[in-house]
């Protein structure tokens, strides 16, 4: 009797998680990201439906805590292996919750409201049962897990109520509830978090691709919308050439010195900080203004010959404006220098809004792509030594001895400066 008790002791099914060892991204996160890709979509096609100001916020709204949660589990996976243990089926739990998530997000102000608030609920607890599985054996992650669930409970409380409201009030309940959630990591004790580095840098080179990928897809919506023209065609064209500049900015160098720096970073407070921080934090700018600029090139592909609306003007160059100065802080977090060229570029582009509003749609977005690979031309050929050095040091390991590449950026002359 002893001897059946202790076996089914043994074979009792229980709940595990495998720490990750390695730095490569799984197949399951690149699964999970497809997800959310249609959330990408589904937020350009919330704006272009109500291209209004009002529109506009609902939009960026949705996208902020769509963002959380995808860079809850970036954490998540960054700690525990997502094909071990129960966190496979987990992932596969999130992965459905954050599907109806996103059927349900171009009504999530309206008659979805409660549909999309629970159905994110379901996400976001998932993420924190699995910090909390994980840290069993760990006091330090166990408390800061505790702490992001007290967050986590707020915010998604808060969207609950905000479905019963509308109008003002639903506003400010949606913005409360995302200046609390997004804003709990700051105040928690930070030292606690694992994660790794190579993997976490990387996640967030994806999610990138991935909204510039959001951006091909508005244009092939748009040009379905009015059929192949020749005026469709010459934007499809400037479209590609503004995603491929905005590409260049953040990969060619950007990317490679930043994934180094916080690999370099002392792993407890200082990594985690610099990942909340320039990761977490700072590429929600930069996603937000890539899906911004996608909605300003559906439009465009829609109405070449016409002037573009106020609103879709200024997705347009307001959105490059954000992106470049996410670039900007994100370099100020990293290396606390400033890369004054892409600022004064953020800072001419809102300046430019009325023109753009009062010419063809089709030469405004002209006008961006002009200044867009004007901006990289001239950082190539300015920095175009400095950049192939410090290129080969990150991606080959030719930093001299005793160097940051922190530092080796700022000697080289950085082509980002």
């Amino acid at each position: 009797m002893r001897a059946v008790s202790a076996t089914a002791r043994i074979r009792r099914p229980h709940l595990t998680t495998v720490l990750r060892d390695d730095g490569r991204v799984s197949p399951l996160e690149l699964f999970f990201d497809l997800v959310f890709v249609l959330a990408l979509t589904q937020c350009t096609a919330l704006m272009a439906k109500e291209p209004s100001w009002t529109g506009l916020a609902k939009g960026l709204a949705v996208l902020t805590v769509m963002w959380w949660a995808w860079v809850g589990y970036t954490w998540v996976c960054s700690a525990v292996d997502p094909e071990e243990g129960s966190v496979r089926l987990a992932m596969f739990t999130a992965m459905a919750g954050l599907l109806v998530v996103a059927l349900a997000l171009p009504e999530a102000f309206g008659d979805t409201a409660l549909i999309f608030a629970l159905a994110y609920g379901l996400v976001r607890v998932m993420q924190v049962c699995l910090l909390l599985l994980a840290s069993r054996d760990d006091p330090g992650l166990r408390h800061s897990a505790t702490g992001l669930a007290v967050s986590t409970a707020i915010g998604v409380g808060l969207l609950g109520a905000a479905s019963f409201a509308d109008g003002t009030v639903q506003g400010a309940l949606w913005a409360i509830a995302i200046v609390l959630d997004v804003g709990g990591p700051l105040v928690i004790d930070s030292s606690g978090w694992r994660l790794m580095p190579e993997h976490f840098a990387e996640r967030h080179g994806l999610i990138v691709i991935i909204a510039l990928g959001e951006s091909i897809v508005a244009i092939g919506i748009g040009a379905e919308a009015v059929g192949v023209t020749a005026g469709v065609v010459v934007a499809a064209v400037l479209g590609i050439a503004v995603a491929g500049a905005l590409w260049w900015l953040y990969f060619d160098v950007v990317a490679l010195v930043a994934a180094r720096r916080l690999e370099n970073a002392a792993p407890g407070k200082e990594r985690n900080e610099i990942a909340r921080d320039s990761f977490s934090l700072l590429h929600l700018p930069m996603v937000a203004g890539i899906v911004l600029i996608a909605l300003g090139l559906k439009k465009t592909l829609e109405h070449t010959d016409e002037a573009l609306e106020l609103v879709p003007t200024t997705a347009l160059l307001g959105g490059t404006a954000l992106y470049l100065l996410a670039h900007v802080a994100f370099r100020w977090r990293n290396i606390h220098t400033l890369n004054r060229q892409r600022l004064a570029m953020a800072v001419v582009l809102p300046l430019l809004i009325p023109l753009a509003h009062a010419v063809p749609a089709l030469a405004a977005l002209g006008g961006l792509a002009v200044l867009l690979v004007g901006l990289v031309t001239y950082e190539a050929i300015r920095f175009g030594e400095a950049r192939e050095r410090l290129r080969r040091r990150l991606l080959h390991g030719e930093t001299a001895a005793g160097q940051t590449p922190a530092a080796s950026w700022q000697r080289a002359g950085s082509p980002d400066r």
